[in-house]
């Protein structure tokens, strides 16, 4: 099986890498995608030597090439349509979507439109563009393969059961580290607090996405695709523990969940093999160990990002899309210590006020609309720093 990696410098990429690595036998890495990260790149190119290999930056392929030696057969590009060839190389049989945010949009829809599997860790692709994915995926037969554990979860548990049978699907969520702060706590946070994440390590933007469970409210409209359920049936719960990565409740009262440690090899594997499964990718259970498993219902108040999505599938058109940039922006400015953390959702919701959502649905009013909200979302944030 051939093997294609956008973003392979990431936290997704990396631990694909390795699990490549211990199967190397049934794996070949065929192209490798990254954003800055020249020397870990070159080190990948090195390890795995896949035929192509890109980076964002033209000047940092440049580079790139003198790190990696005139001696290797990489061919090594940049830019978007270097991100493109990667997404749609004909020898590829399975591209990993890892690239983080609204950068991994254009590949993943490449990656469709050439119909391969795409095991997708993108979840704002599907958030800005879920209709145009699903029905090109149709229209070019590729299959998409969620590798966020949450959704991994459910396509596993939905397997073979008819949607007649579903009552809903029940997303958990860590809570993140400030699960148990007041409004006024959350005033206080900093980005190095953000970062903290008790169970999962992940990149900045979705650690921090995770903090203001903006990063819940993303896959719930990346679940409203994938399952194709309506939104009164995608319901999410707090389950600190992170060992139940989500449930499946029937008509009949009847509920599954999937358990596993919280390791992200888990799900990338089953993307690569599925229906199969590889051997000792994640390790065990012992129940003895775990104790107790807690639940609660998420405050909405408090991390109104949730409301944000609900409001957003309601909505439709173009202010998901909205939502998302809005959010990547005051993630940005929380981290130049611009905003304050309860200043998030705030940002984001304004953008979404202020939009018109009146145009048609198409990728480039999606990319339109994604322009449209960082600009209006970088005059918010000088409003509500003022303020």
């Amino acid at each position: 099986m051939k093997i294609a990696i956008l973003g392979s410098t990431g936290s997704i990429g990396t631990s694909t890498l390795e699990i490549i690595e211990k199967y190397h036998d049934r794996y070949e890495v065929v192209a490798l995608a990254a954003g800055k990260n020249e020397a870990l790149l070159a080190r990948q190119i090195e390890q795995f030597n896949p035929r192509l290999a890109c980076i964002t930056e033209e000047d940092s392929a440049m580079r790139l090439r003198s790190l990696t030696g005139r001696s290797k057969s990489v061919e090594i590009v940049s830019g978007a349509d270097g991100m493109t060839r990667v997404a749609s190389l004909p020898d590829a049989d399975i591209v990993v979507a890892a690239i983080s945010g609204s950068p991994g949009l254009l590949p993943t829809i490449a990656a469709v439109r050439a119909g391969k599997t795409v095991a997708l860790a993108n979840k704002e692709s599907l958030v800005m563009a879920g209709s145009l994915i699903t029905d090109e995926a149709r229209r070019y037969k590729s299959k998409i393969i969620p590798v966020d554990s949450e959704h991994s979860a459910i396509f596993q548990l939905l397997n073979g059961r008819s949607r007649n049978d579903i009552k809903k699907i029940i997303l958990t969520a860590s809570g993140g580290p400030f699960l148990n702060h007041t409004k006024e706590e959350l005033d206080k946070v900093l980005p190095e607090d953000a970062l903290k994440h008790p169970r999962w390590k992940m990149g900045n933007k979705v650690t921090t996405d995770s903090a203001s469970l903006m990063n819940k409210a993303l896959e719930i409209i990346e679940a409203y695709w994938l399952f194709g359920l309506p939104q009164e049936k995608i319901s999410v719960v707090i389950h600190p523990q992170s060992i139940i990565h989500s449930m499946v409740e029937l008509i009949d009262g009847t509920v599954f969940a999937k358990l596993s440690q919280p390791d992200m090899k888990g799900p990338i594997a089953y993307a690569l093999s599925c229906p199969e499964r590889l051997r000792d990718t994640v390790a065990p259970l012992d129940f003895s160990m775990i104790g107790k498993l807690t639940f609660s219902e998420p405050d909405m108040e408090r991390f109104p990002s949730l409301k944000l999505a609900y409001r957003a599938l309601k909505q439709g058109g173009l202010v998901p899309s909205v939502m998302n940039a809005a959010n990547e922006v005051a993630v940005e400015k929380f981290h130049e210590r611009v905003l304050k953390f309860s200043s998030i959702p705030v940002l984001t919701e304004k953008a979404m006020d202020r939009f018109k959502n009146e145009k048609t649905l198409n990728l480039e009013n999606i990319l339109w609309a994604g322009d449209w909200a960082r600009q209006e979302s970088e005059k918010i944030a000088e409003e509500l720093k003022k303020g």
